[in-house]
């Protein structure tokens, strides 16, 4: 008996030492970073601004890995079974994080348990535009023409906001509008400027590039309040003149459930340096980007308040999980 208390003893105290090294050694190797959506979508660019700050504190390489598709669901569950050592983390956003747990019957994981939360990174309003063959100069010209017609017009949707505030619109203005699922955010902008969807709500990354070019017409902004980004154009309680409307997207750094506090601790303090560096800041300035850094447990307490934020939402636009 004694021995075997004596093996077992031995045994825990080198478990503790190897996990103590590995917390103290780390990183010693590159870190992928799984952007659930699209190369040139507002995840992808805004993930890899933190991978590239946040390598310069660690010392270590973190290699962005697209992995698009069922509003970000692949890369999320690709990242809840991934070891939990630190070397797999998940650029997560409101759809992988909060939403998705009330638009899917049923997810390849536990969205409440899966992950381990990291680093909030910052949020961003969306646009309302349409293509500019659009009979509408405004958005309550659109309701107007929506109305008359009822789900004559198409709107795009590739992530969770570009679903979620179309619909929520819809319902808040008494329209009826007609879905068109896209695996990319710039998919959705090609057809949208080519005039085969005629409607699509999109973070300012995607879409301010194409409303500053003329490209497609910015109807309003889904934030409460106009963005200096584009000064001109008003929110949609603005513009509807009603209120309680409002939806950004948002952007945080998840990590396997399991990841040592330690590795946890490490890459929140690099992801908050990014957060606050001038180049990151400067960078996305122009697309209303917010940074709120904080800490692990800010991000936790956050995703369970978003969490029922987005299932109200969801349930309010009427959305049935599929």
């Amino acid at each position: 008996m004694r021995s075997a208390i004596r093996t077992f003893a031995l045994t825990a105290t080198a478990l503790l030492v190897s996990t103590a090294a590995l917390a103290q050694a780390y990183p010693d190797k590159p870190i992928k970073a799984v952007v659930p959506f699209a190369a040139g979508s507002a995840t992808d660019q805004i993930g890899r601004a933190f991978a590239l700050k946040m390598q310069e504190a660690l010392g270590q390489p973190i290699v962005v890995d697209n992995k698009p598709g069922v509003n970000g669901m692949l890369g999320a569950d690709a990242v809840a079974k991934a070891a939990p050592d630190g070397y797999t983390i998940l650029i997560g956003t409101n759809s992988t994080n909060a939403a998705l747990k009330s638009l899917m019957k049923k997810l390849p994981y536990d969205q409440d348990t899966a992950f381990a939360p990291v680093a909030y990174m910052g949020s961003v309003p969306l646009i309302i535009a349409v293509n500019p063959d659009v009979p509408a100069k405004n958005l309550k010209e659109l309701v107007a023409l929506a109305k008359a017609k009822p789900k004559s017009i198409n709107f795009a949707s590739a992530s969770t906001s570009q679903l979620v505030s179309t619909e929520m619109l819809a319902g808040m203005a008494g329209i009826e509008l007609t879905n068109v699922p896209y695996k990319s955010g710039p998919a959705a902008m090609t057809d949208l400027i080519g005039g085969v969807v005629q409607m699509f709500s999109a973070d300012f990354a995607v879409m301010l590039p194409q409303v500053k070019a003329g490209k497609v017409r910015g109807l309003a902004v889904t934030s409460t309040k106009r963005s200096a980004a584009v000064p001109d154009v008003p929110s949609v309680n603005e513009a509807l003149g009603i209120k309680d409307y409002e939806l950004i997207a948002y952007f945080a750094m998840f990590a396997p459930a399991g990841t040592p506090p330690d590795v946890i601790a490490k890459l929140n303090k690099a992801a908050n340096a990014a957060a606050n560096s001038k180049e990151v800041q400067e960078k996305f300035a122009g697309i209303g980007f917010a940074v709120e850094p904080g800490t692990p447990d800010d991000l936790a307490k956050r995703s369970v308040a978003e969490t029922a934020k987005w299932a109200k939402a969801i349930k309010d636009a009427k959305i049935e999980p599929q």
